[in-house]
């Protein structure tokens, strides 16, 4: 039998300590070695990576996300290198398993999913799930590329792995905070990146992934009409550089049409985005929202029922938990109130409520269903 692969695991922070050692203590039976890369910390968190026996280099910030990873790239000794963020976790049954997992693997990189929480609490009911590409073989060519929201220059190592689903998906968890309330209030994440962001637009030649990030950011503060302007102005970028611009662009774009209450201006422009991606299950469960929205309820419930048959399972795109199964249940339960079934609505709910008890909505639609059953016999 082999030996077990040794890990790197690659980090940068700044000003972490109230979070890094919850992800630290997730991998420090995992990872065989840690490299810190630390861009100014004033706080304690030098010497809690320091005592979780990890080598941390001071490096001077340079508004440049990828170089300073690169930079700690070129540190690491390890087979693979494990790349995460301070405001992250590991899940400790998956770490347990992953040096199995890669036990005489011959591929070079993997995708593990990455949890990303949003609001005021912890829920995996309230989260994306994508598949991401966070564990490398080391030594082959891979860097980061772009100063901030950076990404590995796949493409360029590995030139045959043209579409997302050749990469084999590890089922390893990642929990991501970073996106919660309290992280990104505290850290003004987006004042610092929008900055940098503004910054890139201004050179020629820019990735149109730029436009999207800027308006992923707009998106967060709930600024739809500037969302919808970076979004587009980034598809069209994608189109013109001859690239197929990414399935989160069009969840983005249609999301934020219904958020602005623009449904003709949704439809039926979401079909086109199908087409293009037809097992992105969060683009069916807009396309019947908007359905409802014109109460179109037949078509919506008919809609509706396809999320259900495709499930929650595809974390090959940027996938909202539940667009497959108590969103979709949700929805079919307003249908059918629109349509004045009320006992089909009521079972609509109650469904949608046993899948995920935290879910408010159809607490509140059934709430409100006894409220008004009872002013109806009184």
């Amino acid at each position: 039998m082999s030996e077990s692969p040794k890990i790197s695991l690659c980090m940068i922070v700044k000003n972490e300590e109230e979070c890094i050692r919850k992800c630290l203590d997730s991998l420090k039976n995992l990872v065989d070695e840690m490299i810190i890369v630390d861009t100014g910390s004033t706080d304690q968190t030098i010497e809690i990576c320091e005592s979780f026996g990890a080598t941390v280099y001071a490096y001077e910030w340079r508004d440049n996300f990828a170089e300073a990873r690169n930079f700690g790239l070129e540190k690491a000794t390890g087979e693979w290198i494990l790349w995460m963020d301070a405001d992250e976790e590991m899940d400790g049954e998956d770490s347990v398993r992953l040096k199995e997992l890669l036990r005489n693997k011959e591929e070079s990189l993997f995708y593990i999913q990455l949890i990303n929480y949003v609001g005021d609490e912890k829920n995996e009911d309230d989260a994306f799930h994508i598949a991401h590409s966070r564990l490398f073989r080391n030594g082959i060519g891979f860097r980061f590329q772009f100063p901030i929201h950076e990404t590995l220059n796949v493409e360029e190592v590995l030139p045959t792995l043209t579409e997302d689903r050749h990469i084999q998906i590890l089922p390893i968890r990642i929990y991501h905070y970073g996106y919660m309330n309290e992280f990104t209030g505290r850290k003004k994440k987006f004042e610092r990146n929008i900055q940098l962001l503004m910054k890139e637009l201004d050179k020629e030649g820019h990735s149109p992934w730029i436009e999207y990030h800027l308006a992923s950011e707009f998106s967060r503060i709930q600024e739809h009409e500037k969302t919808f302007k970076f979004v587009n102005l980034s598809i069209i970028g994608f189109i013109e550089n001859s690239m197929l611009p990414p399935s989160l662009l069009y969840k983005l774009k249609y999301s934020t049409l219904i958020s602005m209450g623009s449904i003709e201006g949704a439809w039926p422009g979401i079909k086109k985005a199908i087409a293009l991606y037809p097992d992105y299950v969060d683009l069916h469960l807009y396309k019947g929202i908007i359905h409802y929205l014109k109460k179109e309820y037949k078509q919506a419930l008919k809609t509706f029922d396809h999320c259900l048959e495709m499930g929650d399972d595809n974390i090959r795109h940027l996938t909202l938990k539940g667009s497959g199964s108590f969103h979709a249940w949700y929805y079919k339960g307003l249908c059918y109130e629109g349509m004045g079934q009320i006992d089909e609505a009521k079972t609509a709910y109650q469904t949608s409520l046993s899948m995920a008890g935290k879910y408010e909505p159809p607490k509140v639609a059934l709430e409100n269903l006894s409220e008004a059953s009872q002013e109806t016999n009184t």
